[in-house]
């Protein structure tokens, strides 16, 4: 059953992540937002010259072009899960979308309403100015710069920007501009700008296009889908990394009913994660992994573990866990199962760095064949101290005693060692 949604009176990232009882994303929130707004100032220094990217010298089909395409590579990389691919194609979708509102003359126009057929693929772009569109003015005067015949006739244009221009075209203007060093401009990027007495009201509307865009983007990838690339979930994903070799064998079914109850006391209710990923491990092998927003199928998957092979006791399970977080988006729970020390320690740095950049938490549950090797089960206890998890060492006997532990951890600094033996 959903929760109801009260919209604040202040939208921030904050007051919205805390409206929908996700308090723990504002920051994951932030961080998508931030990478958002990153790859769009950086259109500016590194297209600079590039007039398609900016709707500059009329070039309105190319950046139509431009838009159609990236808007594509949002929306496939958010359907295959790369969100990081599609903030980085969002962001520069959302520089030239903006830049047309503006670098033309749409505003001038008297249009208060976003050009839906910019994120539209396959339509026109109507009435380009195919004559003179501008008359020469001063910086300190440019307000009535654009001809009177093309407001009447609603043709559409945009300044020229570089060293020269077609005669009676319109200047992009600003003291980057060569161009307009004698003839003033009509771009509108701030209020100080050649027409800076429209900024406001292009800014207006490159929100509203912002917007739309946004909805369009939504529509095509549904909204679990459209969240996650915001960098809002209001559960964090659910991972299992499971030690499946013949000594855990006594282990296997206790483990299957213990990640069981995790899974159903969570599916159902506004706890339930939004996906499960299961890893098992072996000697010498690892994986793969499989990643599901199904809890059935995941739970079906762990029934087919089988334990078998793993000849030694060191076991791969720092690969196994690091095939796990990066296999995972931020914030994931993990929870490893094993009974033998880790055969990979040399992936703890890389691991523990894993950890730090996904935010993830760590539980390790730790049955007797370690339990009396304290030196060999410290790189669990380190790793799970680090993520804020828990490394909980039990008897074979009183695994099932944990279970209420485990179903509790929520990001505790807290290491629980000895717990039931």
């Amino acid at each position: 059953m959903g929760r109801s949604f009260v919209q604040p009176g202040v939208l921030t990232v904050d007051s919205v992540a805390a409206s929908c009882h996700s308090s723990d994303s504002a920051k994951i929130i932030q961080k998508s937002i931030d990478k958002i707004n990153k790859h769009n100032a950086q259109v500016d220094y590194k297209h600079i010259f590039t007039k398609s990217y900016h709707f500059d010298n009329e070039e309105f089909l190319a950046g139509l072009n431009l838009i159609t395409a990236g808007v594509s590579v949002v929306k496939y990389s958010v359907k295959q899960q790369s969100y990081q691919a599609a903030r980085e194609a969002l962001g520069k979708v959302l520089h030239t979308l903006q830049d047309f509102y503006s670098h033309s003359n749409w505003i001038e126009l008297g249009k208060t309403e976003p050009y839906s057929n910019l994120i539209k693929p396959e339509t026109p772009i109507n009435n380009i100015a195919d004559s003179k569109t501008c008359r020469s003015c001063t910086w300190t005067d440019c307000t009535n710069n654009i001809l009177e015949e093309v407001i009447a006739q609603q043709k559409l244009t945009s300044g020229y920007f570089g060293f020269s221009k077609p005669e009676g075209k319109c200047s992009h203007g600003g003291m980057f501009d060569p161009s307009s060093w004698w003839d003033g401009g009509i771009n509108k990027d701030t209020a100080d700008s050649s027409h800076g007495h429209l900024h406001e009201a292009a800014a207006l509307v490159a929100t509203a296009a912002t917007r739309e865009l946004l909805q369009d983007i939504r529509a095509a990838v549904g909204d679990t889908e459209f969240l996650r690339l915001m960098g809002f979930s209001q559960t964090s994903v659910l991972s299992f990394v499971i030690d499946t070799t013949s000594d855990m064998s006594e282990d296997i079914e206790e483990v299957r009913r213990v990640t069981s109850f995790i899974t159903d006391s969570k599916t159902g209710t506004a706890a339930q994660r939004s996906e499960y990923i299961l890893v098992p491990f072996n000697d010498p092998d690892y994986g793969p992994h499989l990643r599901t927003t199904n809890p059935d199928l995941f739970k079906k998957q762990l029934n087919a573990l089988r334990a078998e092979g793993g000849g030694d006791a060191p076991e791969m399970c720092l690969s196994g866990l690091q095939l796990a977080l990066t296999s995972s988006p931020v914030q994931t729970e993990i929870f490893v199962f094993t009974d033998a020390d880790a055969k990979d320690k040399r992936l703890r740095n890389t691991v523990r760095a894993l950890i730090e950049r996904t935010k993830s938490v760590v539980n390790f549950m730790l049955t007797t064949a370690i339990s009396s090797q304290q030196v060999s089960s410290q790189v669990y206890h380190d790793l799970a101290q680090a993520s804020g998890g828990h490394a909980i060492e039990v008897t074979k006997g009183t695994l099932s005693q944990a279970t209420k532990i485990i179903a509790l951890t929520s990001r505790s600094t807290l290491v629980i060692k000895n717990f039931v033996k």
